[in-house]
């Protein structure tokens, strides 16, 4: 256990458990994208989700006593009905849904019919506590959403959307990026601490070809006119350290590797972060702190700090 001062609030963010083992599909299932789906997962990705690796990793993040946990999405891999029900098991394990916030990557909505599971299934862990200002319908569930835990709005996206085959790319859209603007700019919110939850790295370049978000120039111009505290994000797989401008100065926009990975280069090894928040006068001190594998061991570890400023 992590000691901290009682006026701190704590953070967890993890991404991309890919919850395993994948259950047998029906031939119906394997229509379209979801057959180059299963097919990459028995030919390899199998291996590098492993789910006495993630327990680990859980267990961990909850001994640093967090008072909320991210879940930057991919708790899926193909999107079956089977794997909706222990993902939604393995998110409880996080936390309470009161504890929890989570918003859907491209693997928890594969294919169309995978957005009322998400809504139906993880729902409670999207709730929002200030609907009149957001809730524009993104698939079957209104994004994005604003959820106030003591000092921090946390504020959830959703930019998953069903692609074609071998493609891995994100889309906000029009009316939720518009919906996101009003959010940032809330008076109800000017106080708090601002924090940004999407599954996709949401600025130009943050993602190979076909894998990043479609309209990342349309995220970066909302940031640069209302500002945010900080942005996290996970797809990748990997740990990301971006600064993206703000009205009067720069967002750290945060991306962490996968929760379960175990094969891999250091940056892609299993980890997660904290995020330690506390007011210094009108502005919000945020540290950052990585936990996770190092090469060869199975052993979660203190990686060091974060850079959060630059």
């Amino acid at each position: 256990m992590v000691l901290r001062s009682s006026q701190t609030f704590r953070l967890a963010h993890l991404s991309d458990a890919h919850i395993g083992p994948l259950p047998r599909p029906s031939l119906a299932e394997l229509f379209g994208k979801r057959l180059t789906g299963f097919v990459n997962w028995h030919n390899g990705r199998h291996r590098i989700h492993d789910m006495d690796m993630l327990a680990a990793i859980v267990a961990d993040m909850r001994a640093q006593g967090s008072d909320h946990c991210a879940m930057t999405g991919d708790i899926l891999n193909i999107g079956l009905r089977a794997e909706f029900a222990p993902a939604k098991q393995w998110l409880e394990t996080l936390g309470s849904p009161a504890s929890v916030s989570f918003v859907p990557g491209n693997h928890d909505v594969y294919v169309r019919s995978n957005f009322s599971l998400v809504a139906n299934m993880f729902g409670s862990f999207m709730g929002s506590d200030m609907p009149g200002i957001t809730g524009v319908q993104t698939g079957d569930w209104p994004f994005p959403y604003v959820r106030k835990r003591g000092p921090v709005a946390l504020i959830g996206l959703s930019s998953g959307v069903p692609t074609a085959p071998f493609l891995a790319s994100g889309r906000l859209g029009r009316a939720q990026i518009q919906a996101f603007a009003r959010v940032l700019g809330a008076p109800e919110l000017q106080n708090m601490a601002r924090v940004v939850m999407i599954h996709h790295p949401p600025y130009l370049g943050g993602a190979r070809f076909a894998r990043g978000l479609q309209d990342a120039k349309s995220f970066e111009a909302v940031i640069r006119e209302h500002g945010a505290d900080l942005i996290l994000h996970g797809h990748n797989h990997r740990e990301q350290v971006h600064f993206m401008h703000g009205p009067s100065s720069d967002v750290p926009v945060v991306g962490v590797a996968s929760a379960s990975a175990v094969p891999g280069s250091a940056h892609h090894l299993a980890a997660y972060h904290i995020y330690d928040f506390a007011q210094d006068k009108e502005k919000w001190r945020i540290t950052g702190l990585k936990r996770g594998l190092k090469p060869g061991e199975r052993q979660v570890h203190d990686l060091g700090p974060l850079t959060l400023h630059r």
